[in-house]
């Protein structure tokens, strides 16, 4: 198959890209990089144009709602626009477990990622969309945006987090499968406190900050219900435990540094 990859160069789509490419598909990085750019349809023609699958995994660098709806809207309307016009018969979309949820609790970024998956659905075009759960490899960043005056103040939450390769292998199966018209969940196999999982995280990186369960906390300004980030029971449960992850990402470090 040709499979195109928006955001084909980010975290889950170098991932995605890999995964594809072993398993025999022909696949056409879409990034800034390579001349793609899904905001302003630069180069979008020339890589849709006989692709049997787009796949989008881009993402803002933008977390305010302003921006990140601009970006959102602007791309998912091009990527719509030109796969129709080339006839791509299925368009994958990445996106958050809880997305409704997270966008009615606070808006922002999330009520982004909603207008995102409303255009897609309502474009009568073939979709699927893929829910994951929050990335092993976003932990650091949550721990970091919640700290304030040294100590880290984490919204009272569960979350059951997932390793970046696991959702890359989620989002291929379902693009080399038939589009879903609708939206599958995928989690990893464990359920935390958000309170837990920074305390683990912190420790492995001999990080000494505190770190307080706060029900006035908030997720990157979204004030949540404990389960909010919590998939359905009809998830599909990836395999990777949050300590293995660890040990093999500190492994491939060390790896890393003494080449």
């Amino acid at each position: 198959m040709k499979i195109t990859v928006i955001g084909g160069t980010g975290l889950i789509g170098s991932r995605l890209t890999r995964v594809l490419q072993d398993a025999g598909h022909d696949v056409l990085v879409g990034a800034r990089a390579t001349g793609v750019n899904s905001y302003t349809g630069e180069g979008l023609e020339e890589a849709l144009t006989g692709a049997d699958v787009l796949i989008d995994v881009s993402n803002s660098s933008y977390t305010d709602e302003a921006a990140a709806r601009d970006f959102f809207y602007t791309s998912t309307m091009n990527l719509l626009s030109y796969g129709r016009a080339v006839g791509v018969p299925h368009h994958v979309a990445l996106s958050v477990v809880g997305t409704d949820r997270l966008a009615r609790a606070e808006g922002g970024y999330f009520a982004a990622k909603e207008q995102q998956e409303r255009l897609i659905v309502e474009s009568q075009q073939p979709y699927s969309l893929v829910h994951a759960t929050q990335f092993f490899e976003f932990i650091r960043s949550i721990t970091d945006d919640a700290t304030h005056a040294g100590t880290v103040r984490v919204a009272d939450v569960l979350v059951q987090p997932m390793a970046a390769t696991d959702v890359a292998h989620a989002v291929a199966g379902v693009a080399l499968g038939r589009p879903l018209f609708g939206m599958v969940e995928f989690a990893g196999p464990e359920i935390f406190s958000l309170e837990q999982l920074a305390n683990q995280d912190l420790r492995f990186r001999h990080d000494e900050r505190e770190v307080v369960a706060d029900p006035l906390g908030r997720y990157f300004g979204a004030r949540l219900q404990t389960r909010d980030l919590l998939p359905e029971a009809t998830a599909t449960l990836a395999s990777t435990r949050y300590h293995d992850w660890r040990i093999l990402s500190d492994s491939a470090s060390a790896v890393s540094l003494a080449d």
